[in-house]
């Protein structure tokens, strides 16, 4: 290896404190507890070990100094397993400070793959990280990572209480792992490295690590060699706060985030939504404080525009759902307040331990909000399909047969939504029940797989104590670093004497009035947008094909989200009682008058309900705006609702004959009115017969969106 000497003389420990201080950059560099321990496990036994170490306590600086010392003794290279771009990045700018030949496969260099795999094949990578979606894609998994495989030193998986459905951020495709487990050398190393792990979880990595045992009599070579830390953070000060309204923590957030009194540094806010993200970043922005969202929902390039933006501190806070998590590595990032409780205190702890990393002090605030269960409950309830709809999915890939069937052919025979089909998918072709190629899947005969309800059903209760957990967390007198510990099984656990209930709250002030009613008027004056619908499923095959120009809707607003803090309660309420009142009628024009698209004319969806509310906001906002009201949409027959159907055929043969045009639509602009988009499709195909009765364009305007 370039710029390498071979060890013959040195002794491991000395040779390996000079790696770390090269790697560091400070002469005076040190092992903390267990790092030197675990290389050595790796370099002189070649052994599987687990570090389940507090973040910031240096795991990666086990396998980058490891690694040296493998290549250095003729091993081949390192592979790591690791699940956020962010992370990758900084691995290999560390990895290159140590004179490492370090590349990255993942779907961002995709132009990079085959220069890399001509390096891999000429033993000309010291360290190859990938992400675990590598792991299933049909070229790398088929191509090149046998090649990987059968030549490395090293197999690094990176958080690896990803492996594990026990755990709170469990990743189907860490379940691939295993085949790169079997095909490894039979003196490779393993390490596997977690900060958030109980000893559930902890128990199931290490059954899925470990190698298997070798002849009777024998000691197991496969045994894996744990090593748990304290996973206490003394740099942290924990408060928990009760402000169940979101104007009043938007209002926290102003007051905390800007002023002489501010939270010191940047950091990071952490919501469950994308839409909160999003939403709350704006109103920071509004308030001149330098803020951005931070989604998964993002392109990777502007993810990454923004974590450099935090790290040169060009924003005081990046606004982010979990995609902004394990990895990121900013180590004098000075607080963490979350506007929402996330639903475990494992992953509270994962997201608090971005912080304080490489300072002496660091600020941790949780709002707990009034919404943050009937959020929590949709993850939980989200996470695992029946055995009904399992069995569906299987037998539409059995009567299949050998060229099986891609994912939109098998939606459109299930009630499932894309992402859960998908993510159903990913999980029976890991377990080895249906396979994929070329983008198609295929039912396995005679695989002996069964759907494990016992496990769900366990995995699901177990959510729900993490959940009881959470909302006991700041609620039980614990000191509240003691509370993270003991969820976390830490045999160390102990008062922190820094908390804010070890000490004293500091945040627990009511937040300013003024601030709050700017909050609530934000809350009420972003109007959601949302595309409109450009492919539809055919009848029967379930086959997208473009909807026409000339029958497509035009893009549409929303008033309210679905369980926002905004005009959606109030909504809810009115249409419930049959009638909608004028301020929301008065919002609803101010939106229209804002949007700028000018309809010349307006109608509505008309509603199941006896005294048809959406009807008459509809008229009424019509003669708010000073424009005809046309009656032209009549529904024929009730059908079941959409939030019902999962797939888009379900959803849109739920609508086709369910609505007639009654008479010839004015030609002007519309606007179509309902009360809920849920799929979408209603609007669509009803704007889609008004197009072809001759209106203009149609423009939905809905008064809350689930999506």
């Amino acid at each position: 290896m370039q710029g390498v000497v071979t060890a013959t003389d040195i002794p491991l420990a000395d040779e390996a404190l000079g790696r770390l201080r090269q790697l560091t950059g400070n002469p005076e560099a040190v092992f903390r507890e267990h790092q030197l321990d675990a290389v050595a496990d790796l370099v002189e036994d070649r052994a599987r070990v687990l570090c389940v170490q507090r973040t910031g306590w240096g795991k990666s600086a086990v396998y980058f100094v490891a690694t040296a010392l493998l290549r250095a003794r003729g091993a081949g290279p390192t592979l790591i397993v690791s699940p956020l771009l962010s992370l990758m990045r900084n691995q290999l700018q560390a990895a290159e400070a140590m004179g490492l030949r370090a590349h990255t496969i993942n779907s961002t260099n995709a132009g990079e793959w085959a220069q890399i795999e001509r390096l891999i094949e000429a033993d000309e990578v010291d360290l190859l990280l990938i992400g675990p979606e590598r792991l299933n894609a049909d070229r790398f998994r088929e191509r090149l990572l046998p090649v990987v495989a059968a030549r490395t030193g090293l197999l690094v998986i990176d958080e690896a209480h990803c492996v594990s459905d026990w755990g709170h951020d469990f990743r189907p495709d860490y379940r691939r792992i295993k085949d790169v487990l079997a095909n490894l050398p039979s003196d490779a190393a393993v390490l596997g490295t977690t900060a958030t792990a109980n000893d559930r979880v902890v128990a199931d990595v290490v059954e899925q690590l470990t190698a298997p045992a070798g002849a009777a009599g024998e000691p197991d070579p496969g045994a894996l060699r744990t090593y748990r830390g304290s996973l206490a953070r003394t740099s942290l000060r924990l408060e928990t706060v009760e402000l169940p309204h979101p104007a009043e923590r938007l209002a926290w957030l102003v007051e905390h985030l800007s002023g002489p009194d501010a939270l010191e540094g940047s950091g990071i806010v952490y919501a469950l939504t994308v839409a909160d993200a999003e939403q709350v970043a704006a109103f920071l922005k509004d308030q001149g404080i330098a803020a951005a969202a931070y989604t998964g929902q993002q392109a990777s390039e502007d993810r990454i525009a923004l974590e450099e933006r935090l790290q040169q501190d060009d924003v005081k806070v990046v606004v982010a759902t979990s995609a902004l998590g394990m990895g990121y590595d900013k180590p004098d990032l000075g607080f963490i307040v979350h506007y929402q409780a996330p639903g475990s205190v494992v992953a509270y702890y994962q997201q608090v331990g971005r912080a304080g990393r490489g300072v002496d002090h660091a600020e941790v605030v949780l709002l707990r909000g009034a919404e943050d269960r009937r959020i929590q409950d949709f993850f939980i309830t989200q996470a695992f399909p029946s055995a009904e709809r399992v069995a569906e999915v299987r037998q539409v890939l059995q009567e299949a047969g050998e060229a099986g069937a891609t994912t939109r052919e098998v939606q459109a025979q299930v009630n499932l939504g894309l992402t859960r089909l998908e993510s159903m998918l990913k999980v029976l072709d890991v377990e080895g029940a249906v396979w994929r190629s070329n983008g198609r899947w295929g039912h396995v005969e005679g695989s002996g797989w069964t759907y494990d309800e016992e496990r769900y059903a366990h995995v699901t209760q177990l959510r729900r104590a993490e959940q009881d957990a959470m909302a006991a967390f700041g609620q039980d007198g614990r000191c509240l670093m003691r509370a993270l510990q003991e969820e976390l099984d830490d045999p160390d656990a102990g008062d922190c004497g820094r908390c804010a209930v070890c000490t004293a709250p500091r945040y627990g002030d009511a937040p300013d009035r003024d601030l709050v009613r700017a909050g609530q008027t934000a809350l009420r004056s972003r109007p959601v947008s949302f595309d409109p619908k450009r492919m539809a499923p055919e009848s029967g095959t379930g086959k997208m094909r473009k909807i026409p120009e000339d029958a497509r809707t035009d893009p549409g607003r929303a008033l309210a989200r679905r369980g926002d803090a905004g005009w959606d309660a109030q909504v809810r309420s009115e249409l419930e009682s049959g009638r909608l009142g004028d301020d929301v009628v008065a919002a609803l024009a101010e939106l229209v008058r804002g949007w700028g698209v000018r309809p010349e004319w307006v109608t509505a969806v008309p509603s199941r309900r006896p005294q048809d509310p959406v009807s008459d906001v509809a008229e009424r906002l019509a003669a708010a705006l000073g424009l005809p009201w046309a009656p032209v949409v009549a529904r024929r027959e009730d059908r079941p609702r959409q939030a019902g159907q999962r797939g888009a055929a379900q959803q849109a043969a739920n609508v086709r004959g369910a609505f007639a045009v009654t008479a010839d639509p004015p030609a002007g602009r519309c606007l179509l009115v309902d009360d809920l988009r849920q799929s979408g499709w209603t609007l669509a195909l009803v704007g889609g017969q008004l197009r072809r009765r001759g209106s203009g364009p149609v423009h939905p305007l809905v008064l809350s969106t689930t999506t």
